[in-house]
């Protein structure tokens, strides 16, 4: 069935549908991952985004039940230049068409997504329609405008605590859309986790009287969930803090820092990412589309790592209290996994009793 991408700047891209074959509206974005689709899919960071693939052929391993990053997929719209019906691989359970239809995305295929991305990438990322039908003017824009993901964390986030039992340190999480590769991760190190709604008060998650706490990432701008803000601010200096992606920026945003939204963000398997201490470069895994800005920094809190493409930052330590957070995923699921070791580096952090770091 033909399809029509129509762009908030009036840009119209011709097709053809897969999928689940019903309208969709989002923020269309574009991931340079060669690989990795599935965990793209089923991240709860992508929810309310139309997300284009630049790597030309997509679902040539299929789908399998075992790497879901959450309860089925969260985008609101999938583009590929061309799908594969094929799919070869011993752990493939079925293929990309049958999954979105099971789980009500749109899909559409056979469109330039060269010119797509590089679209986004000179004029930023847009609101967008994939439809199947003829829109008017008036239809389009009524759509568009009456898109928005502000209540994104609200959507993807936990309902009510969780308990994953470990013999380790017991690490209070945060869920604003956290990813599974995430818990597999700290899971993995033994330790027991106890995941809170975005939504929870910090009396609620001290009260579990946690090693550390753990700020995970998730969907849209972190100033969209100022009481979030508000219940981190109490926590601070009161037990270890770590964060990742979206985690990491309201912890910024908490100390006082501020964040601002990237023309087209990161979005991929392969940015690279230099660790200020040793001097290292590491290829990462990113999702975000807003950043800790400079400015505003507070003086306690050093940068630890910078994008070596943007020179944005990607990392930061406080001075005073134990906290460290970070913009990339070292999860990484499916890849790569050259910073697998920040959630050792995450643990240390919390190994010591106390929100502050000795004198």
């Amino acid at each position: 069935m033909r399809a029509r991408l129509i762009l908030e700047n009036g840009t119209v891209f011709h097709g053809r549908a897969f999928g689940y074959l019903k309208e969709t509206v989002g923020e269309v974005v574009f991931n340079t991952g060669m690989t990795g689709y599935q965990e793209v899919l089923t991240d709860p960071s992508y929810y309310g985004q139309i997300v284009t693939m630049t790597y030309p052929l997509i679902g040539n391993y299929g789908i399998n039940l075992d790497d879901m990053q959450s309860k089925g997929a969260k985008v609101r719209g999938f583009i590929v230049r061309e799908k594969c019906d094929d799919p070869s691989n011993w752990r493939c359970e079925f293929e990309l068409d049958t999954y979105l239809k099971e789980n009500r995305i749109l899909g559409l295929e056979d469109i330039d997504t060269r010119a797509l991305t590089k679209i986004i990438r000179n004029y930023g990322t847009m609101k967008g329609i994939i439809t199947l039908r003829d829109l008017t003017d008036s239809q389009i824009k009524l759509q568009l405008d009456g898109f928005n993901n502000n209540s994104a964390v609200k959507e993807v986030t936990t309902k009510e605590v969780q308990v994953e039992d470990g013999d380790g340190l017991h690490i209070a999480m945060m869920d604003f859309g956290i990813k599974q590769n995430i818990i597999d991760s700290f899971k993995s190190r033994g330790c027991k986790l106890t995941i809170f709604p975005a939504d929870a008060k910090a009396e609620e998650v001290l009260a579990v009287e946690p090693d550390g706490v753990f700020l995970s990432n998730g969907p849209g701008d972190p100033k969209d969930i100022p009481g979030s803000i508000e219940e981190i601010k109490k926590i601070v200096g009161k037990k270890p803090i770590t964060g990742i992606c979206l985690g990491h920026q309201l912890l910024a945003l908490a100390l006082g820092g501020n964040t601002e939204k990237l023309k087209f963000g990161h979005r991929g398997a392969n940015h690279p990412v230099k660790d200020m201490k040793t001097g290292k470069i590491m290829i990462t895994s990113q999702n975000h589309g807003y950043v800790v800005t400079d400015e505003g920094l507070p003086k306690d809190v050093s940068v630890t790592h910078i994008n070596m493409n943007d020179n944005t930052i990607e990392g930061m330590r406080h001075n005073k209290y134990k906290i460290y957070s970070i913009q990339f995923h070292p999860e990484a699921c499916p890849g790569p996994y050259d910073t697998d070791g920040i959630f050792d580096e995450f643990i240390d952090t919390m190994n010591d009793q106390g929100g502050k770091l000795d004198a």
